[in-house]
This record gives C-alpha cells, structure tokens and sequence, in this order.
C-alpha cells in the first residue's frame, strides 16, 4: 500500500501547484484537505485536466476538529502533512484580525494534536517572510532578528512558528520542517492552474493581469515615498512552480533524515524587485501600457525585503529555476486561460 500524505489546503494557490509536484516526483497517496473557503471548487478539475488523473479532496475546515479527526481515522496511517490551510491577505488581515487569529492558528493547533496523536512522522509548515516585519540588515536569513510583524496575518505566521517550536520540544520521531516563502507569483506552465483568490485579489501579480484583461480601470501602487531606489515597495518574487518543488524536496529530506527534528528554510530568488520595476517589465512582455496611479501607502506593507536562500540551496538542493520574466508570463498565461473560459 502506497503511503499517504495529507495537503492541507490542497485545492489553494501554492498547494494546488504542490500536488501536481508532489504527484508528478513521488509515490505517495495523495488526500487534499481543503473546505474552499478561500479556494474554487473547479480548481480540483483543473488539477485532474493537468495530471490526467482523479485528485482526492475531503472537504474539512480545519477548525472543526471532530471533522478533522474523523479524515485522519478513515486514512490513518499518515505519513506526513504539508500544511497550507491559513487566509494570506495583509490588508484584510489588518480590517479582520480575530478573524485572522481564529481560523490561523486554531487550524494549526488542531492540525498539531493529530500530528500528535496519530504518530505523523513528516510535518511542513507553510510559513512566510513576513515574520522577519521590517529589517535594518539585506538579504534575510533563517537567523536574522524577528522584528514586530506589520499585520495580523504575519503576526499570525510568527506565532505558528513558535507553537511548533514549543510543539517539536522532546518530539522524538516527529520531523518539522518550516519553509518561509517570500512573494510566490506566476503559474503553472501549462496555464490551467494559477492564482484565483474568491474575494478581491490584494497582491500584485493578479492585480497587474486584470488591469491588462481590461477587468479593472487602473492598478494602484500604494506609495512612492519608501526608502527604496524608486519609492516603492521591493519584493522578492519567486515562481509558485519553485516553491511547489521546494516542498518535494523538503519532504525528502525530512525522510532521509529521520532524527532531524526542526529546520527552517527561507524560499526566494536573492534578488529584490520594486513594484514599479515589476510593472515595467510585465509592460515589455505584453507590449502594452498599463493605466497605474501612485496612491498613499497601505497598512501593513514593508519596505523591503530579499531572501538569502543558501541554507536551502546546501541541504535540500533548492534554487530558483524560473526568471522573473518566466514568473509574469506565466500569469498572463493563465489570466488569458481565465478570459477564454468566461468567453
């Protein structure tokens, strides 16, 4: 019997693109986790279309853990979690805090007393950048000083990752890896999965495609006045296909490595983008020019911030694969699939 993997999340942005990874370079049984309360239903279609086979999805909220361990009692034995299942928008983080709270971290907390209780071997964390909040010293590594974090959302990613420290203290058998991503954009390259949130998007990759589509009536770039060489934002972009392998080879490597317990990874390119400069270059790509306007800052958004990746590069062997050009032509890809859908 093939082992089974849990992927929580699974129907979501990053984790849709992880079981196709995951489905594509191992052999595990592969069961999604994911209520759709910030995910579409067709996109479990979606990943069938690309892989060319049925994709399992329980519909549990994460929350409700009697649900919860009612999934874990019908596939027990799992051998190991990729924990996705969070909400991700800093600006509505920063109008829903409690909301934010809740449904983070008590999902977390559920997640981990089945971890527990049902001997899971293999756990990883999708966590984020955002932890560090805002830093004196560029690239960040996994070391450097975590300072106050910006929004809820990030507040309540720096708080997951103390439980599961506080967790994996005297956990013997139980591996826990933490993988902190900074700005995950683009799409698969087949153009039938990519970033879909429910509610209004707030990051800029799929803001920038449906000013282009013609889907708004302008782009807004929330301020110009930042410590940076242009005045906006910098941001480490990397392509949501790398940070999908990421995990395959994270979860390797919890694997061979038994007696590892607790590692942290940053994922990111090492490069830092502006806004304006990510605007410039989506412009050359379509040859087209997008209607933007420069408003006031938005609550919650750094200044800046890069990744030093070398840790993850030494032990698991990860690196950017993609280019920042490869990253928008990907979204544009897939909001051009989105536009011949609805046609």
């Amino acid at each position: 019997m093939k082992k089974r993997l849990f992927v929580t999340g699974g129907m979501g942005y990053i984790g849709s693109h992880t079981l196709i990874e995951l489905a594509e370079h191992t052999d595990y049984e592969l069961i999604s986790l994911d209520s759709f309360q910030n995910s579409v239903p067709h996109v479990q279609q979606r990943l069938e279309r690309v892989l060319g086979r049925k994709i399992l999805n329980e519909a549990v909220d994460l929350c409700d853990m009697p649900r919860l361990e009612a999934a874990f009692q019908k596939y027990a034995p799992i051998e190991g979690i990729i924990h996705f299942a969070a909400l991700k928008s800093v600006p509505d983080s920063v109008a829903n805090p409690v909301f934010y709270y809740r449904n983070n971290l008590v999902s977390l907390l559920n997640v981990l007393e089945c971890v527990e209780k049902y001997q899971v071997k293999n756990f990883i964390f999708s966590s984020s950048c955002a932890i560090y909040g805002e830093v004196a010293k560029l690239p960040v590594f996994e070391g450097s000083i975590q300072n106050m974090p910006q929004s809820p959302y990030a507040h309540t990613k720096q708080m997951g990752e103390r439980i599961i420290q506080d967790f994996m203290v005297q956990k013997n058998g139980i591996n826990c890896i933490i993988l902190r991503y900074f700005n995950p954009v683009g799409a698969h390259v087949s153009g039938l999965i990519g970033e879909e949130p429910l509610n209004k998007p707030t990051n800029l990759l799929p803001l920038l495609t449906r000013t282009a589509a013609g889907l708004q009536t302008e782009l807004l770039v929330f301020g110009s006045d930042y410590p940076t060489r242009d005045g906006s934002c910098i941001r480490d972009y990397v392509h949501v296909s790398d940070i999908a392998q990421a995990h395959v080879l994270a979860l390797k490597y919890a694997v061979q490595n038994p007696k590892m317990g607790l590692e942290v990874f940053n994922l990111g390119s090492g490069e830092g983008v502006s806004v304006l400069e990510a605007i410039h270059t989506f412009q050359e790509i379509i040859g087209k020019t997008l209607n933007y306007r420069i408003v006031e800052r938005r609550a919650g958004d750094l200044a800046a911030i890069y990744s030093d990746s070398s840790h993850a590069a030494k032990h698991l062997g990860w690196r950017c694969q993609r280019s920042l050009a490869d990253m928008l032509e990907s979204a544009w890809k897939w909001q051009q699939t989105l536009a011949s859908e609805q046609s």
